[in-house]
Parts: C-alpha cells; sequence; structure tokens
C-alpha cells in the first residue's frame, strides 16, 4: 500500500509537481521585479517634513509625536538624479480623528512621476491633540 502511493500515477505527481512550480516561479518573479526595477537608482531623504492634513474648518491646533520621517524612493538612474527632496511629499489625514484620544495615523507619501515609494520610517505617527477647553 505504501509503495503505491509514490509510485501510482507517477507521471501525474511528475508532471503536477513541475507545474507548481512553474507557476510559483512565474509568481514570484511578477512581485519582484517591480522592487528590482525601483532599486536600479535609489534614493533615501532622512529629514522629509510632515504636513497634517485636516478638514477646511477644522482649526484645532493638531501636534505630530514625530515631525520627520525617512523616505527611500527609486525609479531609473536618469530620474533619480534630479529628483529633489521637495517634490516628495508626506502627509498625515486627521480629518476623522476621534478627539477623544491620542491617536496614530499612517504616513501618506506622494511622489511625482517615475518615482517608486519603496520605504517610509515610522510608517505610522502619532498625533498629540489640542487641550480641550
Amino acid at each position: 500500500m505504501l509503495r503505491d502511493l509514490f509510485i501510482k500515477d507517477c507521471g501525474w505527481k511528475a508532471l503536477s509537481l513541475l507545474l507548481a512550480v512553474a507557476i510559483w516561479l512565474t509568481v514570484h518573479k511578477i512581485i519582484e521585479e517591480p522592487k528590482a526595477a525601483a532599486m536600479e537608482g535609489a534614493a533615501t531623504y532622512d529629514n522629509l517634513p510632515v504636513e497634517i492634513v485636516s478638514a477646511h474648518g477644522d482649526v484645532r491646533d493638531y501636534r505630530l509625536a514625530r515631525t520627520t520621517v525617512k523616505v527611500t524612493v527609486g525609479g531609473t538612474p536618469e530620474v533619480i538624479a534630479v529628483l529633489q527632496a521637495n517634490q516628495i511629499h508626506a502627509t498625515v489625514d486627521v480629518t476623522e480623528l476621534d478627539s477623544g484620544k491620542d491617536s496614530r495615523r499612517r504616513v501618506d507619501v506622494a511622489t511625482p512621476p517615475g518615482v517608486t515609494l519603496i520605504s517610509v520610517e515610522p510608517r505610522d505617527i502619532g498625533i498629540i491633540l489640542p487641550p480641550r477647553h
């Protein structure tokens, strides 16, 4: 019985294994290609300022626990060579922030065309709410 487990339908098992490996390699290549392309030319900006985005009528004085982030971007060497820090914008959206407690929000980064965001450190920033009166 145990022998049949390995020998029976051996051709189908080998074909299934071959197809599984081919599918895995294809998916792995699709996932890794954009990362490799972005790393062809990469630049890191250590002290990129973070701006607060709030509702138009919101006049509360929100503060950030940290005012700068480290951003790594990628692109072709030609694009990275002319890229400047003021072309990359980091923001934190506080429009739907619950005023009852301190909170953390994700840092959103906007890059110019041809530039890919690779990483942001830290990914989230604490929001310091103004005292209630």
